[in-house]
């Protein structure tokens, strides 16, 4: 497993990507005019499509926050321009524990 939480996201991606899987679901990545970034890592049809996730809200200034939740078996992440590392992080904490 990487120690870079990007790299392990491509990991993780492919270790789910079946031939099926990948083009009903998969993982989108795009900003927003906050700024920041948007994700969203669809988990269906994953082992962690029913684990429960505590929401995440971290709020250090304008341009330094994360949020983190799980809304129709998908988890999302919006956060600062900077934060993008750790809010993969806190995917990869949570799909390891």
């Amino acid at each position: 497993m990487s120690a870079d939480n990007l790299d392990w996201l491509g990991e993780w991606y492919l270790r789910h990507a079946n031939g099926d899987w990948e083009h009903r679901h998969g993982i989108k990545v795009g900003t927003i005019d906050n700024p920041g970034w948007r994700v969203q890592i669809c988990l269906a049809e994953t082992s962690l499509s029913t684990k429960s996730f505590d929401r995440v809200e971290i709020e250090r200034s304008d341009n330094d926050w994360t949020h983190c939740w799980i809304a129709n078996q998908t988890f999302e992440i919006a956060c600062g321009p900077m934060n993008l590392n750790q809010a993969l992080g806190i995917f990869r904490n949570w799909v390891e524990s």
